[in-house]
């Protein structure tokens, strides 16, 4: 209680190197889920507490690793919080704050480790590499939260923009060519989401201008203020047919396929944790009945044919963790240029277009104007058995495609 109670954070690793492996972490973790809106000076002390007094790496089961606690926390920040609302129209607000909390955890990669660290700049690109993973993980969820009419930024994702940019200038290009095919390809999407989010912005601005000019009379509107409008129009036109026509460098498309073969049958799941919205903006507390449209009006969504062809299977059920959330689980079997060989469309395949159709409110068979708001999204590729066997991000990345664009 001693270092929870009195502050002192650069006590936390003398201490809990000296524990067993599994409660070293716990306490590392518990620290940083603690101090997690605590001064930047405070999360660096127990940074500085844990890269010097810890491996880096898991060495044996004896002692803890920096990265085994940086990954259950990474983990547990994406995990839904216990939702416990006083009104309706707070489930949306708070979905959307709780965003800053998932994006404020990259502020434990984004230090710099000292230099009497072993191999420390080695441990810094590391980190960094991490920290991309991740960013991109959250910017695709964070995208689509985005797509909510409100002229409020995204506040989660412009987080994620400031807490990068400082490690990114520090990136040199040396650096990064010697680096492996996979950080180059974070740092492209990266790169590719921090112009989604300039184009969004003036997205925002556009909206802002269009709602404040709404709430004045049409007679008493200056031509000044409808000129505006029409500017922050065509900006927001400009900027997203930019983003949308890049030839040579597609936005969200990798540079190479990353080409899966099988001799197995693999399968492909699309797991989402998402609430429903009504066409005004409020939050609808689903029951069983509403799962189970939910359900068919997915299932409806592709043809009779495609479900038997590719196994599709659909769950939806209210989330144990939100009541306001359901769980939505999309699996179908993987086939040539959907999960397996070349994508020759980056469009995610026939999961995405499904769970596409329910973000924005086009599923027939449901509730007009209903749409899913997303809180989490994880695409995998998975064995007869159900086994998850890797991330299957295309599928991902081609939902964002569908959806993001305003």
């Amino acid at each position: 209680m001693f270092l929870f109670t009195k502050q002192h954070e650069e006590l936390v690793g003398i201490y809990a190197s000296q524990l067993a492996r599994h409660r070293c972490i716990d306490l590392f973790v518990h620290m940083m889920e603690l101090r997690l809106n605590s001064s930047v000076h405070v999360r660096y002390k127990i940074f500085l507490s844990a890269i010097e007094y810890l491996p880096f790496a898991p060495e044996d089961d004896s002692k803890g690793s920096f990265e085994e606690i940086i990954e259950r926390v990474l983990s547990r920040s994406r995990e839904i919080r216990v939702g416990k609302y006083d009104n309706e129209t707070d489930v949306a607000e708070q979905h959307r704050l709780q965003s800053l909390q998932k994006a404020l955890v990259i502020q434990w990669l984004c230090f710099t480790p000292p230099s009497r660290v072993n191999n420390s700049r080695s441990v810094s690109m590391k980190l960094l590499f991490r920290a991309l993973t991740h960013s991109n993980v959250l910017f695709r969820e964070f995208a689509l939260i985005s797509m909510w009419r409100v002229p409020a930024m995204p506040v989660g994702a412009h987080t994620l923009l400031s807490l990068l940019a400082e490690p990114l200038k520090q990136l040199s290009d040396d650096l990064v060519s010697v680096e492996s095919h996979e950080f180059s390809e974070n740092l492209k999407e990266f790169q590719d989401w921090s112009e989604f989010y300039s184009c969004d912005a003036t997205y925002r601005n556009w909206l802002k201008v269009e709602l404040e000019n709404a709430e004045i009379s049409p007679v008493e509107l200056s031509d000044e203020e409808k000129q505006n409008e029409v500017i922050a129009a065509r900006e927001t036109l400009d900027t997203s047919l930019l983003l949308l026509q890049r030839k040579e460098n597609p936005w969200l498309v990798p540079t190479e396929d990353h080409i899966l073969e099988s001799d197995e049958p693999v399968f492909l799941e699309l797991h989402a944790t998402a609430m429903l919205c009504s066409s005004s903006g409020d939050c609808l507390a689903p029951d069983a009945t509403l799962c189970t449209t939910l359900m068919s009006a997915l299932y409806s969504s592709v043809s009779e044919e495609e479900v038997l062809k590719r196994q599709i299977m659909v769950s939806v059920s209210i989330s144990s963790r939100d009541n306001y959330c359901v769980e939505v689980v999309l699996r179908c079997l993987a086939t040539e240029k959907d999960g397996l060989g070349s994508h020759q469309f980056p469009d995610g395949g026939i999961l995405a277009a499904m769970l596409a159709a329910g973000f924005k409110g086009e599923l027939i068979r449901f509730q007009a104007g209903v749409t899913l708001e997303i809180s989490r999204l994880d695409a995998w590729y998975s064995g007869g058995d159900g086994s998850i066997e890797g991330p299957a991000t295309y599928i991902v990345h081609g939902l964002c495609c569908r959806c993001c664009i305003p």
